[in-house]
């Protein structure tokens, strides 16, 4: 996989895990491959709040890096994140990996990710340097049922929309992909349908949730909205 060239950062002392090549550290960090975790795989985390529970998230998909690292991502407060990288307002922190399947914990990425990813990567090889920021190099679908939370600055108007697809782009962001129902011209929309648009692009824009909470902030459940209340208060 060849990566981004930037002339202010040549010179760096990384070598590229496919090529053998020198890189910049903003690179090997980058994401330059995704695969959609579709085995129901979740990821374990704590907070200070309930320092005896564990809490589970399902993990959207495994990201592969410039240097060759392989991470779960989920949907958490209003990014997308690598699962050992998590933080929130309660010191939520990444306790492992778990296949509620064989309720096992692990803390290393499954090897037949790694595999799938790396064999993709090595693939797809595309010429990154002739590409923009911006190029679409990969959108896969959201299988967890995340949702957008769009509200004005007062949280007095909330509406939630629901992911589509997520978009991996040049430069190694990850665009969450939604409908704007205005373009849509038939159904269902799917991922790469022209009516699709990057949902962080909205000044209203707040967080992403899985699709349980969604429900029943939809349902106005007295929980769910003042677990909003706490994150309202608090810096993202």
């Amino acid at each position: 996989m060849k990566t981004l060239d930037n002339d202010h950062n040549r010179g760096a002392n990384v070598i590229d895990f496919f090529t053998g090549k020198p890189v910049n550290v903003c690179d090997e960090r980058r994401f330059i491959r995704l695969a959609p975790e579709l085995d129901g795989l979740e990821m374990l985390y704590s907070n200070d709040a309930s320092p005896d529970k564990l809490f589970s998230l399902k993990i959207l998909c495994w990201g592969l890096r410039g240097d060759g690292e392989v991470v779960g991502l989920v949907p958490w407060l209003s990014d997308i994140v690598a699962c050992i990288d998590i933080k929130d307002p309660l010191n939520g922190q990444w306790e492992g990996y778990y296949d509620p399947g064989v309720d096992e914990v692990f803390y290393d990425a499954p090897i037949h990710k790694i595999v799938e990813l790396e064999t993709a990567a090595e693939y797809y090889d595309y010429e990154a340097a002739e590409l923009s920021q911006e190029y679409s190099l990969q959108e896969i679908p959201d299988t967890i049922g995340t949702h957008a939370v769009l509200a004005d600055k007062r949280y007095e108007n909330i509406a939630l929309t629901e992911v589509i697809s997520w978009r991996l782009y040049a430069d190694g962001s990850i665009g969450a992909m939604v409908a704007d129902e205005d373009a849509v011209e038939c159904t269902p929309v799917l991922p790469g349908d022209e009516c699709l648009y990057q949902v962080q692009s909205r000044n209203e824009f707040r967080y992403f949730f899985q699709h349980q909470i969604a429900n029943r902030i939809k349902a106005q459940d007295p929980e769910a909205l003042a677990a909003i209340s706490v994150l309202v208060e608090e810096p993202r």
